[in-house]
């Protein structure tokens, strides 16, 4: 099989395994938001900081070297598993150790026990990182998805039931406990590989020297991300950041499914290709069609917000519409910024990949405890902001290094931008126009998903017919 029809197998199998996933995850979501609190899910956003850490460190980014190397022994995949063992070990020790200085920080002593518990998932998660990095490296993600689907259905069913018990926050711990477990179980199961008791310094240093600065690069960027989650619980409540959370992740699920489709697939085949005329044309293309879809929904659920939130969640949930209003927009320039670092990866520039989040981290954080004092909604709106500067700014530093310059990256993606801002006025006009106040929340999406995308396609046709064409093709394919 062809790289292009390995790549496409790929994102049919990818998309196939994050959409079952999400989906799956996504109907557990709503349950457990029916049965459980805000204050609940708030508590479990004030330690994903550590857990995202932990998974972080205990990999090192030795797992990303060795997705780019070309030549493999069982000696590099045998270093690379001892060593996220013995780094995971070591992790989930200072996290234990480190949990009642957590827990007197937010002012709240059960979050002790809970943070100890939860973190065991990435020490779990330690022993299959090689087995996912095969399957990745060879382009196998249908074997993936048929790992990842019933560890998600496990840890569903146990979150589910928990809730129903009454077992309130820790529905959530053994949700995520019981889905590692069984996903390990799993792969050690079905995938033949095994370590063999081999280490090589040489193979590490080799795998360490390039993996250490996309793990600081991930560390940096895990902690400025997860820095909303740890500030608002801190000074505000966690409820506020359960109305948060709910928001962050409803609106990240179309625009991260299809972004780590498209990513886990896009960096292997991106790095089999040769020059950097190839790797342009690759890359603009990706782009084009990724942001043919996700402006268009981004814009759908602004304009649907509301009900969209009341019919997922109900009426506790109703705090977080505005949140997730604002959140949308910063999501129709997401891909745009994750696509041109993998540009870096794949050209083995993970010490400008360093630089570049340090520099962009550092104006965000600083930024972001300046803006603190004025409430959680300025808060928010300077993430959107920050979005669309550092989508820019990675950009400009990553076209570079290919010859594709920010100035044609703006004029070849605002093209479906601006389609989605005009479908948007019009399907707001006719909403207004129709007497959606007369039906119930279920009724209004099934009226306004059709008004603007029928806006958005139509348009799409009449303005940009060769993108249009394209992936029309694509789905024919």
């Amino acid at each position: 099989m062809g790289l292009k029809q390995k790549a496409l197998s790929g994102i049919f199998w990818t998309f196939s395994q994050q959409f079952s996933t999400q989906i799956i995850g996504f109907l557990v979501q709503i349950v457990l938001a029916r049965l459980l609190v805000p204050k609940d899910f708030g508590l479990i956003a004030m330690l994903a900081v550590f857990i995202s850490l932990g998974q972080m460190l205990m990999d090192s980014g030795m797992t990303t070297s060795l997705i780019r190397s070309k030549k493999l022994t069982q000696i590099d995949y045998s270093t690379v598993f001892f060593t996220n063992i013995a780094i995971s070990t070591l992790v989930y020790l200072l996290i234990f150790f480190g949990a009642p200085a957590v827990a007197n920080f937010y002012d709240t002593p059960q979050l002790a026990l809970i943070l100890r518990i939860y973190s065991l998932s990435f020490v779990i998660r330690s022993l299959v990182g090689v087995h996912t990095t095969k399957l990745t490296k060879e382009l196998d993600f249908k074997t993936q998805m048929k790992l990842q689907v019933p560890s998600t259905i496990v840890g569903g069913i146990v979150g589910v039931v928990m809730a129903l018990e009454g077992y309130g926050v820790w529905s959530l711990v053994w949700l995520q406990l019981s889905q590692s477990i069984v996903f390990m179980l799993l792969n050690w199961i079905y995938i033949k590989w095994r370590p063999t008791l081999v280490f090589s310094w040489t193979k590490f240093k080799d795998h360490f020297n390039f993996g250490y600065k996309i793990t600081l690069t991930g560390s940096i960027d895990t902690i400025y991300n997860n820095m909303y989650n740890i500030f608002i619980g801190k000074y505000f409540s966690p409820s506020l950041v359960g109305f948060y959370t709910q928001a962050e992740t409803l609106r990240l699920l179309p625009v991260q499914n299809l972004s780590s489709v498209l990513s886990k697939v896009t960096f292997p085949v991106f790095a089999a290709l040769d020059g950097d005329e190839a790797l342009k044309n690759a890359y603009k293309r990706t782009m084009k069609m990724v942001l043919f879809v996700i402006v268009p929904i981004m814009f759908f659920l602004i304009l649907a917000a509301e009900p969209v939130i009341l019919f997922l969640f109900g009426d506790q949930w109703l705090p977080a519409v505005p949140y997730f209003e604002i959140l949308c927009i910063a999501s129709i320039v997401r891909p745009i910024g994750t696509y041109n670092l993998n540009i870096l990866k794949v050209k083995g520039r993970s010490d400008l990949l360093l630089i570049l989040e340090i520099v962009k981290k550092t104006i965000g954080a600083t930024a972001f405890f300046i803006i603190l004092p004025y409430g959680i909604l300025a808060l928010i709106w300077l993430l959107t902001i920050s979005s669309f500067l550092f989508a820019f700014l990675n950009g400009y530093v990553c076209g570079k290094l290919i010859g594709y310059h920010l100035k044609e990256q703006l004029y070849d993606f605002m093209f479906p931008i601006i389609l989605g801002l005009i479908s948007f006025v019009a399907a707001y006009f006719i909403s207004n126009v129709l007497p959606l106040s007369d039906f119930n929340n279920f009724f209004v999406l099934l009226i306004l998903g059709p008004v603007y995308f029928t806006c958005y396609i139509s348009f799409s046709y009449l303005v940009n017919r060769p993108i249009f064409n394209e992936f029309k093709q694509i789905l024919k394919n």
